[in-house]
């Protein structure tokens, strides 16, 4: 059956002899504007719930504001859920509404996302009355959350490349992204004057030769074959965004130590002007991991977590309040080793005001304890799926509603969440209030070390944004320069000519330039 053989609308159900019969009948609702891996995870459970799995999308009439352009029509929003393989039927509500949906198809379950389960009032009163009616049953579920894919599983990578591509490729016709606008919004990073301020971390990384097991105890036993240190923390997003063509600057804290000097020395190599104070009670954050080939064996992490003490704490002010005036923007990258403290971040928001400043915010807490949520009315949060679940102690809403709700309680204007080998969904509060929203597949199925994926991720959108393009545009380009990012053993700056060629080839069908 083809997807377009799969759709009708709730005014021809009357002549229509495909309705669903004799089987588990499951029924979702909603507008499904844009279909994002949330969604998928919603329609996956309830497929799993029944045999047949029908989703009954708004009509035009019931979408408000009507005529926004950022809507596709119910046509086109059914023939996206219909091309899921998982969906057996799709009916648009051209008349009526899920009342009489539910009294046409009589569901055996209703399923609805978790966040209804506590606003059974109007319209969703009198469903639940038609559907107890008719013999059936309500089931509140957003999906099984997770942290990782399987896609890999299911195809081959080079095929699951090019599925990405082409899903990256339709984000952007939906967005009215073609190339030469990507090209030309990545001329304009040039014009970004930017500072990063964060925790420095230097990343040793050594490669080891697997000897076997060892016969006095169950111990992996490896031998180093060679070592290198790359910039890692902040300090890497500040040389991301210098080899993207901002004019930046970077602003931290480092030990007395040998690794502040490397981490100065790499600076200076990269071209970014850097204030580095140092602090003699801490060392410079130091994380080591052992490697076989490509595979990561475990880390070690030399490190002090405290906060910075009121000398230290005031000199750094000090030097924001001097860089302040000469900026664009201000990137605050904190892995919560004690860099960023509740009065540095009360010090941003009176300098955003004096000098018209955007903010932007990331918050990595994989191995520490952190809230995205202490960063208040930012330009841009980018935390992952389960920073935000943290952040709002929410497990079980949908990824929708969990994004929803922290733009709301954050006050953030644009929002990022980080879905890991699922790519990222963008969140663009637009002039008029409208939500834009986007999904954008991470375009390097089988990556190499995705340790800096986000960092370059923070880095192109923050760089894009102070270079005066919509938020649509720099998630466009930071998708593409976190699949760059990944496709290297260690953090290595990404430059903007790479970005370039990776769009001109890709939209071209040549060949990729290493």
């Amino acid at each position: 059956m083809s997807p377009e053989q799969k759709i009708w609308r709730l005014s021809e159900t009357e002549s229509q002899s495909s309705l669903p019969s004799g089987q588990q009948v499951v029924l979702c609702y909603g507008h499904f504007n844009i279909i994002h891996p949330g969604h998928i995870r919603f329609l996956e459970h309830a497929q799993s719930l029944g045999q047949q799995l029908i989703v009954a999308v708004q009509g035009d009439r019931m979408l408000t504001p009507s005529g926004n352009p950022h809507l596709f029509s119910a046509q086109e929003r059914a023939l996206g859920l219909a091309w899921l393989q998982i969906v057996d039927g799709v009916l648009i509500l051209d008349r009526g509404d899920l009342v009489e949906a539910v009294q046409v198809l009589r569901p055996n379950l209703l399923v609805l996302g978790k966040e209804f389960e506590k606003e059974q009032q109007g319209l969703l009163q009198e469903s639940l009355k038609m559907l107890r009616a008719v013999g059936g049953k309500v089931v509140y579920h957003a999906g099984e959350t997770h942290y990782a894919t399987t896609d890999l599983l299911r195809e081959e990578p080079r095929d699951l490349q090019r599925e990405r591509w082409e899903q990256f490729q339709q984000a952007c016709q939906r967005q009215q992204l073609d190339p030469p606008k990507l090209q030309q919004a990545l001329k304009r990073f040039q014009q970004s004057r930017l500072l990063v301020l964060g925790d420095t971390i230097v990343d040793q990384y050594i490669a080891c030769d697997a000897l076997g097991m060892s016969a006095e105890a169950p111990v992996l036993v490896v031998r180093e074959l060679k070592a290198r240190e790359y910039l890692g923390g902040a300090a890497i997003v500040a040389a991301h965004a210098q080899a993207l063509g901002a004019q930046c600057s970077y602003l931290s804290v480092v030990g007395q130590d040998p690794n502040a000097q490397l981490v100065r020395q790499q600076l200076e190599r990269y071209g970014v002007s850097n204030s580095l104070i140092p602090d003699p009670s801490r060392p410079t954050t130091f994380k080591i991991r052992y490697m076989v080939e490509n595979q990561k064996l475990f880390r070690v992490s030399r490190l002090q977590e405290q906060s910075l003490s009121a000398e230290i704490e005031t000199q750094l002010i000090s030097r924001l309040r001097e860089l302040a005036p000469k900026l664009d923007g201000i990137l605050v990258s904190d892995f919560v080793y004690g860099v960023i403290t509740e009065n540095i971040l009360n010090e941003l928001q009176p300098l955003k005001q004096q000098y018209d400043l955007q903010l932007f915010g990331d918050l990595q807490c994989s191995s520490q304890v952190g809230n995205v949520g202490k960063f208040q009315n930012f330009d841009l949060l980018t935390p992952t799926e389960k920073e935000a679940r943290i952040a709002l102690s929410n497990r079980d809403d949908g990824v929708e509603r969990v994004a929803n709700q922290l733009i709301q309680r954050s006050g953030t204007k644009h929002l990022l969440i980080k879905l890991g080998a699922e790519g990222f969904i963008a969140y663009a509060t637009e002039e008029d209030g409208f939500i834009n929203r986007q999904h954008f597949p991470a375009l390097c199925p089988n990556p190499v070390d995705v340790a800096g994926a986000g960092d370059s991720l923070l880095a192109c959108m923050a760089v894009s944004l102070c270079a005066g393009n919509s938020l649509m545009e720099s998630a466009a380009l930071g998708a593409c320069m976190a699949s760059l990012a990944v496709q290297t053993v260690g953090n290595l700056p990404v430059r903007q000519e790479r970005i370039q060629q990776l769009l001109a080839a890709r939209f071209s069908q040549t060949p990729i330039p290493n």
